[in-house]
């Protein structure tokens, strides 16, 4: 932007709000900034604390122990329940 769009900028401002409003409608401006940014710092504070937190939390964690050999029977194959059908009702013409 260049000078010109910024003084015009500034006289639509004051025809539009008169240089009496102008000092209210500023420090409006700047309490409504001075809040918006203590929000942001208010939610970057959370999010580093909650970021310190799950580092806690995944420290205290415990291993789990190691997994022993598995020496289970393995499941039975479908070919010897071939003469049992899972849906009988299925079987029945409607």
């Amino acid at each position: 932007m260049g000078p010109l769009e910024i003084g015009l900028i500034v006289l639509a401002i004051l025809l539009l709000f008169g240089y009496k409003k102008l000092p209210d409608a500023s420090r409006s401006l700047g309490r409504s900034m001075r809040i918006f940014k203590g929000e942001m710092k208010g939610m970057q504070d959370d999010d580093v604390r909650t970021k310190a937190e799950a580092e806690t939390v995944r420290g205290q964690l415990p291993t789990p122990p190691p997994a022993a050999p598995s020496t289970s029977v393995p499941p039975p194959v479908a070919a010897q329940n071939a003469d049992v059908k899972p849906y009988p009702e299925y079987d029945k013409p409607r």
